[in-house]
């Protein structure tokens, strides 16, 4: 398509943002901050939530969105990567950018994104940049709050161009190490750069390591700061009639009998980010905490590719599992919640991954066998990189045959979980789950 030829489809816009590559050789603020600039700062004409975190930030993003929607806002959010379809990640009240929206924008981004290429400084936008851009632009005058959920790291990320009202950080591990750094720290001070002045910021879960320097960022920027256990907490009450139950406190606020269907006790943790949020929210913008209201909005919550149940007889999950930090949860919510079941694993991830690793890790559960196997995507694994495994695992170099055969061996207390890669997972849901 030339740079002439108008837009007529939302898949030409695809087409063209893909085009563009996904990172950047020297990721930053820069060309987002220019673009919106273009667009006459959409992003400030509403309140935003900004979320980051290694693991849990989609969930949380979505719980939050329910609960706000319950007060009857209008609420935009912003995910990535996709796992149905690429306009999921721009949503209104759980509803995606419609194609009209998305012509309209990419011919309207299209030669802004021309003229920065004109700019030495400037050039090389990207596929997220310029979808940040499209995003935040789609949102004005259409809702009354905006969660924006990072895309990496935090502090250089395109999102991070905006001031929000609230921020968040869920968990912090090892992921990304070769953009973010190598340790806990390191990848703490990344995200915790989305931290801004005066502007409140809520922790989940994360290590003391990572604490300590949110901690610190925070005192410096006079941000103040929530941690999960220390200023608001949780109490699990454990996994049954399908749903995680619970109880939340904050400060003199408890909430009793709450329950998400989201499966894994990291999900409680998850939930819990978003009701602390949503609390602080609440009290700025003279909301009603009504508790009925709050847990008939958590119940709703869904979540695709996130212990998903594809099929319940014989029993078969999918679980974006993508990277150490994740499938370490991931273990745990085996063990806790389907600790008598046999486990068949069908793993895959893309090549930058830990991969050894996330396998050793797995290959801990008791009564497990594990299939590797790869996708339809140029950064998967190899299988004939992993000759070596033979003897711990089966390989498979092709995802759906080994799927099938797996199924069809399926007892009554078998599970079959497919995981790994959130793009392994868009593949096989799409196949699986159409």
């Amino acid at each position: 398509m030339t740079m002439t030829t108008t837009f007529t489809t939302k898949t030409d816009v695809i087409d063209w943002l893909l085009s563009r590559g996904y990172f950047q050789d020297c990721p930053g603020l820069d060309r987002t901050a220019a673009l919106l600039q273009q667009l006459g700062h959409p992003e400030r004409t509403y309140p935003t939530i900004h979320v980051a975190g290694t693991n849990g930030k989609g969930s949380t993003t979505q719980v939050l969105a329910n609960l706000l929607q319950a007060n009857g806002l209008r609420v935009g959010t912003f995910n990535s990567p996709f796992i149905t379809e690429f306009t999921d990640q721009v949503a209104i009240n759980g509803q995606k950018i419609p194609a009209a929206a998305m012509v309209q924008l990419g011919n309207q981004l299209r030669p802004l994104v021309a003229q920065l290429d004109t700019q030495p400084a400037l050039r090389g936008a990207t596929e997220f940049e310029i979808l940040t851009a499209l995003a935040f632009a789609y949102f004005r005058g259409r809702v009354d709050v905006a969660i924006i959920e990072v895309g990496m790291g935090g502090l250089r990320d395109s999102t991070n161009v905006i001031q929000p009202e609230l921020t968040a950080i869920t968990t912090i591990g090892l992921d990304h190490t070769a953009y973010l750094g190598n340790t806990l720290g390191q990848i703490a001070t990344q995200k915790a750069g989305i931290i801004k002045p005066n502007t409140p910021i809520v922790v989940g879960n994360v290590p003391e390591a990572a604490l300590t320097v949110i901690q610190h960022q925070a005192q410096h920027l006079a941000a103040p700061l929530t941690v999960w256990s220390r200023d608001y907490r949780t109490r699990s009450l454990g996994w049954h009639h399908q749903a995680e139950h619970f109880t939340f406190e904050h400060s003199d606020l408890t909430f009793d009998h709450l329950a998400t269907p989201l499966i894994g006790p990291e999900q409680v943790e998850n939930a819990a980010v978003a009701l602390e949020l949503y609390v602080l929210y609440a009290q700025r913008h003279h909301l009603t905490l009504d508790p009925q209201r709050l847990a008939a909005a958590l119940l709703q919550t869904r979540w695709p590719a996130r212990m998903e149940v594809l099929e319940h007889h014989p029993l078969v999950m999918l679980d974006g599992a993508h990277n150490l930090h994740a499938i370490k949860r991931l273990k745990q919510t085996l063990l806790t919640d389907y600790p008598d079941y046999r486990l068949h694993i069908l793993f895959s991830a893309i090549r930058t991954k830990n991969i050894a690793a996330m396998v050793t890790e797995l290959l801990t559960l008791p009564q497990v066998t594990l299939t590797l196997t790869t996708f339809d995507d140029s950064r998967a694994l190899k299988v004939a990189d992993f000759t070596q495994w033979q003897d711990r695992l089966t390989l498979a170099p092709d995802w759906y045959p080994a799927y099938q055969t797996l199924r069809a061996q399926l007892a009554p207390h078998d599970l079959l979980l497919i995981t790994g890669s959130l793009y392994f997972a868009s593949e096989v849901r799409a196949r699986l789950k159409p």
